[in-house]
């Protein structure tokens, strides 16, 4: 099966100043770890890149520089991540047959964990990457704050990125989702709408999305005592 991957990498960076795809962490921007962890694997052909307008040129650089022999692309991302990744997917050649869609803010994903997911794609079934959940959850009234019930911990599981599909699946789920006017945090949620079963990885919680402040110091010094990349 030939395999593409769609990094979605549109997000300004509110909450750290500045955008954070282009952040370096240990000798690479962020978004580059994933680009040459996914140049690196053979089961890929192609990789597509949504981001905003103004970083379309910089990151056609990045990626050309990371991933010289793979087919790829960088497109213009959507308002919100649903329609980035939508627009990353229909980039993607017929070529191929399975997609994975993973966040340029996930800098950790390991090849085990990708391979692990795409083992589990076929027809009619998905997956993504995920953890167990480790705290206790509960639901809580959002104007009260009032805890309206404990939820069982063992069939809580946090999703991470990739998640993995057959690409007409992935397409359909996403022409089905803007037909009715769906908006979903993951692209598992739009593929369980259209009857595909996904199932859950095992993978670790290092694979964390970069976000605030001290998500950066810790990206950094995990990806520091991996292999620093000496590229700026």
């Amino acid at each position: 099966m030939k395999w593409a991957a769609v990094i979605v990498a549109a997000g300004r960076g509110t909450r750290l100043g500045q955008p954070k795809q282009f952040l370096e962490l240990a000798g690479l921007p962020m978004v580059g770890w994933s680009m040459r962890l996914f140049a690196a694997m053979d089961e890929i052909a192609e990789i597509v890149v949504a981001t905003e307008p103004e970083s379309i040129e910089p990151m056609r650089e990045l990626l050309a520089t990371l991933a010289p022999e793979r087919a790829s692309r960088v497109v213009r991302g959507g308002a919100s991540r649903q329609e980035s990744v939508y627009e990353g997917i229909s980039a993607v050649s017929d070529r191929c047959d399975g997609a994975l869609v993973h966040d340029g803010a996930r800098p950790l994903v390991r090849v085990e964990e990708v391979r692990a997911g795409m083992a589990e794609v076929r027809e009619r079934r998905a997956a993504l990457l995920a953890a167990p959940v480790v705290d206790t959850i509960k639901a809580v009234d959002p104007q009260s704050l009032r805890v309206r019930q404990t939820l069982e911990r063992r069939t809580l599981w946090a999703a991470q990125t990739p998640q993995f599909a057959l690409l007409a699946d992935f397409r359909a789920a996403h022409e089905r989702a803007r037909r009715e006017g769906v908006e979903a945090t993951d692209d598992a949620a739009l593929l369980e709408r259209i009857g595909i079963a996904v199932v859950a990885v095992p993978a670790s919680s290092d694979n964390f999305k970069v976000t605030h402040e001290q998500d950066v110091a810790r990206a950094h010094a995990l990806l520091s005592e991996r292999a620093p990349a000496g590229i700026r």
